[in-house]
């Protein structure tokens, strides 16, 4: 591309922008003033249409010339009282916008657009609004198919700039002054994990710190000691060379007591602006990921406007908070669940003007969309001020389907029983209309949600309308998290998915149908122990005989109390996703680091209870005991992992862990090879690709030793090439198990074949 066709791209650029940014000033504008006569609003829409005309003449764009002409005699005539804008001459005028957006789009295609359909579009639209010039009144409304076209259009224009270059920044207004940058989301996800790492790390200094102040304590009860030693030499006749020798060791104490005074001052402040240093460099950071709520609602108060003309309703759509922060990814994912809420708030909620009037309401029904940041969290709630929920109905169709029977009906909430609607295929539709009663309806929002790490509650209110509150995390680079012990080992439960936590008296545990379960809420609750979902430990420990510690999770359908050794706390966890090479790991959604640098995973919560329903179905499940009924801890049989990925190590380690192999890592092959050389193994699972030693190295090594070649050896690799394996093969491993069809039975079964259970 010359230098001429790089100048003209940039104009086009340039002119999109303007249309996108005055389009909707133009609509908000005309919507303000179908609401009533605004003279500050007709002059704004005057203004936008002037800045689009002179933008497309630039440009050379006559179409968007022409349109734009017209749409100023129009505000003209308005401003000057010729004509009135009714809702008819808006609805022209919305199109004009739409069409307006349409060329901007086609702008390098505008010829051969022009030539097809849009040259009668244009056309159309010029005589149409030229016409309406001619007549006073406007007192009418166009017909309800117009008024679909206009709201399939608009949907059209939103659908198309979802799918446009989605790192291009939207808040390019004319007010902005500073210099944009196009940076990718991948780079930028990048640079959020490594200024979290540095966060992470920067709160391992003050444990540093902690443990060299016991060094100095140490040294001062050392320092006394001399002292007490030095004045009972001075007073015996052993005096001389060894008091004179002991003064030297005083020296050289009180010389180090200074040293470290000093050091422990520059750590106490270094730590101190490193820690907030890292602070600011992570927050920074999470702000370039941040976009205003507006980005993602703008155009939304044109569809409730239009989308409520089709259905014979009149509606507004207020919006608040719309400078409100919102992590990019979050808001890319809110579109498709706020949309269907506003959609549901239309067709369930608001009435038509004749049921309103009758209730004393105003014709125009009022939608409000906030956002907000609370308690840490984002919250988004929508609320209208339509009929509400008649919950006896929304009673009696939960027993209809069969959900609960009439008793349990009865006993219910309203927020037990709203959160019905939640249900997969749950409609209040009888009959099917374009926008309801398919049964594809809240489940939708509410799995969106949990994706999200968010979660939904309902309100009602006869006669006054609805209320659906949203809580979604900040970002999701971030998660707030239950830390707890399974096994010996650190997990994270997100606590987005954490109903209760809780000490359980163990003679509180009831057993029915084979099953135990407990009472929580006035309700039945399953017993589960996390171990046996995780396959970690025997699940059996715990610190008094007499009450266990509880997670409960689930909701509505399916609740569950799983039991964990110890309850470590909340934390604020930086998410690490796992490596894409090891596929979809059971239970496990992520990991993390911990505050001392330790690797701990972030549990799945829907996956564990899909795993508590297979164990279930299969009545596999194991029963919680009493510590005194455990069998004795017999040594069990020693492996040694060796890789230089973490996550592998983690995985691999854990996994044996569960079987009850008593296992010890190496981060590489010279690692794996002088724990060799200093303990015991049965077994030595080991990566081809690490540095410093490789695993075919570290293979031919053992099998050359002759204290060692007795060892089984089994290489877990993602080479998986017939080269590769005869390669392993022939260094002397006596497995060869490939990671890309690694799965944990294949590894547990292979190690087994190899040495046996871990208890002999």
């Amino acid at each position: 591309m010359n230098v001429d066709d790089m100048r003209d791209a940039s104009m086009l650029d340039l002119f999109r922008l303007e249309v996108e940014t005055q389009a909707q000033v133009m609509s908000s504008g005309l919507l303000a003033i179908e609401r009533g006569p605004s003279p500050q609003q007709l002059e704004a829409c005057m203004r936008a249409a002037h800045s689009i005309k002179g933008a497309a003449r630039i440009v050379g764009i006559q179409a968007g010339v022409d349109v734009t002409h017209v749409m100023e005699d129009c505000f003209v005539s308005a401003q000057h009282g010729k004509i009135e804008l009714g809702p008819r001459r808006i609805d022209q005028l919305l199109r004009g916008v739409d069409l307006l957006q349409r060329i901007a789009i086609s702008a390098e295609d505008l010829e051969m657009w022009q030539s097809g359909s849009g040259r009668k579009e244009i056309e159309a639209f010029l005589q149409g609004l030229q016409d309406s010039l001619q007549q006073a009144d406007d007192r009418g409304r166009e017909p309800i198919a117009a008024a679909a076209e206009a709201d399939e259009a608009a949907f059209e224009i939103s659908e198309f700039r979802q799918n446009e270059n989605q790192d291009r920044s939207q808040d390019k207004g004319k007010d902005q002054a500073d210099r944009m940058l196009r940076v990718t989301a991948a780079h930028l996800n990048q640079l959020v994990s490594l200024s979290g790492e540095s966060l992470v790390e920067s709160r391992w200094l003050p444990a540093f710190n902690q443990s060299l102040m016991h060094l100095k304590r140490l040294q001062q009860s050392a320092a006394q000691s001399l002292e007490i030693l030095h004045d009972a030499l001075r007073e015996s006749s052993l005096a001389g060379a060894q008091l004179k020798a002991l003064q030297e060791v005083r020296l050289h104490v009180d010389a180090s007591q200074k040293m470290l005074a000093q050091r422990l001052a520059e750590l106490e402040l270094f730590e101190r602006r490193n820690s907030s240093r890292a602070q600011r460099l992570y927050d920074q950071a999470l702000a370039c990921r941040m976009r205003p709520f507006a980005d993602r609602v703008a155009g939304y108060d044109r569809m409730v406007r239009d989308l409520g003309r089709t259905l014979g309703k009149q509606a507004r759509l207020e919006i608040n908070g719309e400078t409100t922060q919102v992590d990019r990814d979050i808001l890319e994912q809110l579109d498709a669940p706020l949309v269907h809420l506003l959609r549901n708030a239309l067709d369930h909620g608001i009435e038509p003007p004749a049921q309103r009037r009758a209730a004393g309401k105003s014709d125009e029904g009022l939608i409000t969309l906030t956002a907000r940041h609370h308690a840490g969290l984002l919250q988004i709630t929508i609320s209208d001020d339509g009929n509400g929920m008649d919950l006896e109905q929304l009673r009696a169709s939960v027993v209809q389907r069969g959900l609960v029977d009439n008793a349990t009906a009865s006993r219910l909430s309203d927020a037990e029983l709203l959160h019905f609607l939640l249900l997969p295929g749950f409609s209040m539709r009888d009959t099917v209309t374009e926008i309801s009663g398919r049964g594809v309806g809240l489940d939708v929002v509410h799995n969106m949600l949990k994706r999200m790490r968010g979660t939904i509650q309902i309100f009602s209110e006869a006669g006054r309308g609805m209320r659906f509150q949203l809580q979604l995390p900040l970002t999701l680079s971030l998660v707030r998290s239950l830390l707890v012990s399974i096994g010996g080992e650190p997990y994270a439960f997100p606590l987005a998915y954490v109903n209760r936590t809780m000490i359980l008296e163990r003679d509180r545990i009831e057993s029915l149908e084979g099953r135990q379960h407990f009472a929580f809420e006035e309700r039945q609750i399953g017993l589960i122990a996390a171990s046996q979902i995780l396959q970690s430990g025997d699940g059996n420990a715990a610190a008094d005989d007499d009450r266990i510690s509880l997670v409960v999770i689930g909701d509505q359908s399916q609740t569950y109390g799983l039991q964990v050794d110890r309850l470590l706390g909340e934390h604020m966890l930086v998410v690490q996703p796992l490596d894409a090479r090891l596929g979809k790991i059971k239970d496990v959604a992520a990991a993390a680091l911990m505050e001392d640098g330790a690797p701990v995973l972030i549990l799945d919560v829907a996956d564990m209870l899909n795993s508590v329903e297979k164990l279930i179905a299969h009545g596999q499940l194991s029963k919680i005991q009493n510590n005194s009924s455990q069998q004795q801890i017999q040594t069990s049989k020693r492996v040694l992992v060796v890789d230089d990925s973490l996550t592998v190590r983690e995985l691999e380690r854990k996994l044996l862990s569960s079987r009850g192999y008593t296992v010890r890592v190496a981060v590489d092959g010279m690692d794996g090879w002088n724990a060799l050389r200093s303990e015991p193994f049965d077994l030595v699972v080991t990566d081809i690709d690490m540095p410093r030693m490789d695993g075919i190295e570290l293979v031919t090594l053992i099998k050359k030793n002759l204290q060692l070649k007795a060892i089984p050896v089994m290489i877990v690799s993602y080479k998986d090439r017939q080269e590769d394996r005869q390669r392993g093969l022939e260094a002397g491993a006596d497995y060869y198990l490939a990671k890309a069809s690694f799965h944990d039975e294949t590894l547990l079964q292979a190690v087994e074949d190899l040495i046996g259970e871990a208890h002999s």
